[in-house]
């Protein structure tokens, strides 16, 4: 028994953002697995069908909905939560590939920004091939994450001449802003992590970004943090929740 998948990168949220790599790959398939993370979010899966519909020709395919499991608050390590809710996860995955995809057929997730930043459809898959019990073969489609698109609106460079970047979460910002480094990027920031920030740095931050809601704001950071905070608040009231990221910079050259 084997089964064929496609993990797509689909970008940050606008159509445009589909490469022509990614279009190709569409065109291939013929299940698409569209995570359902409850009616505040329905505007995710609203925009991988607007993808398949505006890019998919000539080629019959169905949509698959799947309602993806909740990552619970940590009862003891976070480390621990998270393999708890990738259980739950894999479950789901080889359900749909052994009940919901033809032997002949070829399959796809549509993975918001890039599948190697930040998500966890190829960690899941991989658990599935060492499990066993059927044949899996995938390839990664990338695609443009959110911190190019995040770039690219501020008009700014994500590095300074011979230096380094550092990539992390709100979680892992709290604990320090780290000493080695001039620039940060973060992400998965649910409880404004920049609020803890003491360094004299500025900011490049966006909400929805690639959307028709995106929201931007740069500026040094202690001048800005009360308006993003306010901006933040008020767009996860509208929305029911908040999808942003950030670029840190010690001030001073660029």
């Amino acid at each position: 028994m084997k089964r064929k998948v496609l993990i797509i990168g689909i970008g940050a949220g606008n159509p445009d953002y589909v490469t022509i790599q990614a279009v190709n790959a569409l065109n291939q398939v013929d299940v698409f697995f569209i995570p359902d993370k409850g009616a505040e979010k329905e505007q995710l899966a609203r925009i991988r069908r607007e993808i398949c519909e505006r890019f998919i020709t000539g080629h019959d395919y169905r949509m698959v909905d799947f309602e993806t499991p909740v990552r619970h608050k940590p009862s003891s390590t976070y480390r621990a939560s998270v393999e708890e809710w990738h259980d739950r996860v894999e479950a789901a995955y080889e359900h749909l590939l052994l009940e919901e995809l033809g032997d002949d057929e070829c399959g796809a997730f549509l993975v918001w920004g890039d599948p190697s930043l930040y998500d966890s459809t190829l960690r899941i898959l991989d658990r599935l091939n060492a499990k066993g019990g059927f044949e899996l073969e995938y390839d990664v489609i990338p695609g443009i994450t959110a911190i190019q698109a995040l770039t690219a609106k501020h008009k700014v460079v994500l590095n300074r001449i011979g230096e380094s970047i550092t990539i992390t979460t709100g979680r892992k910002l709290e604990e320090g802003f780290p000493n080695n480094s001039e620039s940060i990027v973060v992400m998965l920031d649910g409880e404004g992590a920049f609020k803890t920030v003491k360094e004299d740095v500025d900011i490049y931050w966006g909400a929805y970004v690639g959307t028709q809601d995106e929201i931007l704001l740069s500026g040094r950071l202690r001048d800005v943090v009360d308006e993003i905070e306010r901006l933040r608040m008020v767009a996860r009231q509208q929305k029911g929740w908040i999808m942003d990221t950030y670029l840190l910079k010690r001030t001073g050259e660029k």
